[in-house]
């Protein structure tokens, strides 16, 4: 039996965190990456809000988007708290604290299967945000 998706109302700064993860989405996208994908994450844990989720094909690519997004967040005022994988380029985590961004290789997007783990998690419209 399917679950219906509960819509829950955000806060003014949920509201800024759902922007800014449409925002990395889109940077993204226009840097090519693949199957881009912005999950709410409010309800599910208490870590941040949203997770954005991307496929890029090597190191060059994952760099740029990764650079790109923080110089943009940066600019908005945004800090990031963490970065992860930078260096081996399998994947890349950026922690903004409320917003997540994982960029994967495709092998570890497929290994990592986030998509699945996090199956739960309503799907944003990145693209109507």
């Amino acid at each position: 039996m399917a679950t219906a998706t509960v819509v829950r109302e955000l806060s003014p700064a949920q509201a800024a965190a759902q922007e800014r993860a449409a925002l990395c989405a889109q940077i993204a996208e226009e840097n090519k990456a693949r199957d881009v994908l912005v999950l709410d994450m409010r309800g599910l844990t208490p870590l941040y809000d949203f997770l954005v989720l991307a496929t890029a094909q090597g190191k060059r690519q994952m760099h740029a988007i990764s650079e790109e997004i923080d110089q943009r967040l940066t600019q908005m005022g945004d800090r990031r708290h963490s970065l992860e994988g930078y260096q081996a380029c399998r994947w890349i985590v950026q922690d903004y604290g409320d917003l997540v961004v994982h960029l994967f290789d495709p092998l570890s997007r497929d290994f990592y299967r986030l998509d699945d783990l996090w199956a739960d998690a309503p799907r944003v419209d990145w693209r109507r945000v």
